[in-house]
């Protein structure tokens, strides 16, 4: 059995949990400048005490899942701000810690709450990148290369205490298979979550229905979905996903904005034709929990507000 069985246990009693919404987003609500590479990370070396309010700020929402400020945290990328490798790795224990703190500090103040846990954010090798490839997942690695890329941050995570792993915005197919052999080497659950070049398959191309075969037969792998993709496209990926395996999915898409990778900028989403769009993530939510979702919540441009909403939701279902 893997080392953390917390999230199994409450999807397999048939728990909705609420994910949390964009942490850069409320970051840059703060006053954070994240025109960096490092783009969320670089919070982590300058106003760290920012990242933890945030973190609060979605539990006090509602939320039961913190996903840690380590999406952009690497060592590679530290490297470029000539940060050396120790340092880089306390950097992403120091995002579990944060999130701990909050935790802490709610459970203190709400006794009566339900367990609430932190994700450790694992993003793709394209984030690194910084140039939008983890929307295109046109990098190509080797498996050796991938998993020496994520290993470290992966074992800083797993020993700060993390609860799971956050395998997120994943666009590569051989990034995934990657990230699922190391999951095995630590012995620790995690969620794969991927962005979308359509309705039925992941930006690199590979159906969803592979992907699904992949990660579905596998124990430490508690759930498989999306994120930060658009509104339009979540249940038609969930469709696809559900009819492939029985785990339990998950959804926390954007706002419903997209984003221009090259100049960096979020503009008004205009869909899909033909496709439904909910307006909203509480809009969306009912749908998809028919779908199979058992966690939902939101990534870019999402804020406590909107977790909030699909927060009450669950209360109410």
């Amino acid at each position: 059995m893997p080392r953390n069985t917390t999230l199994s246990r409450l999807l397999g009693s048939g728990a909705h949990l609420t994910l949390d919404g964009g942490l850069a987003t409320e970051l840059e609500a703060h006053g954070c400048d994240l025109g960096d590479p490092l783009w969320s990370a670089k919070v982590l070396l300058e106003q760290p005490h920012l990242i933890k309010q945030v973190h609060r700020d979605y539990f006090d929402a509602g939320a039961a899942i913190a996903n840690t400020a380590s999406y952009q945290a690497t060592p590679q990328g530290f490297a470029m701000r000539g940060i050396g490798e120790a340092e880089a790795l306390e950097l992403v224990a120091l995002s579990v810690r944060l999130a701990d703190e909050a935790r802490r500090e709610y459970l203190a103040e709400n006794p009566g709450a339900g367990p609430l846990l932190i994700a450790g954010s694992v993003g793709p090798y394209g984030a690194y990148l910084a140039d939008g490839s983890e929307y295109r997942g046109d990098y190509i690695l080797s498996r050796e290369e991938f998993m020496d890329f994520h290993r470290s941050r992966i074992a800083a995570l797993v020993e700060a205490g993390a609860d799971l792993l956050a395998c997120e915005t994943l666009p590569s197919f051989a990034e995934a298979e990657a990230l699922l052999a190391l999951g095995e080497e630590f012995d620790v659950e995690s969620w794969f979550s991927f962005t979308l070049r359509d309705g039925g398959h992941i930006s690199d191309g590979t159906p969803l229905a592979k992907v699904a075969a992949l990660l579905g037969a596998q124990q430490h792998v508690v759930a498989i979905g999306v994120n930060c993709v658009p509104l339009e496209l979540v249940s038609p990926s969930l469709g696809a996903l559900g009819k492939a395996t029985g785990k339990p999915l998950l959804a926390y898409p954007n706002s419903g904005e997209s984003y221009d990778a090259g100049a960096k900028t979020w503009k008004p989403g205009s869909g899909t034709p033909g496709s439904w769009r909910p307006s909203s993530l509480a809009e969306g939510a009912g749908a998809w929990r028919d779908l199979g979702a058992l966690l939902i919540g939101g990534c870019c441009r999402t804020t406590p507000r909107d977790i909030a909403a699909v927060a009450g939701l669950s209360t109410k279902g």
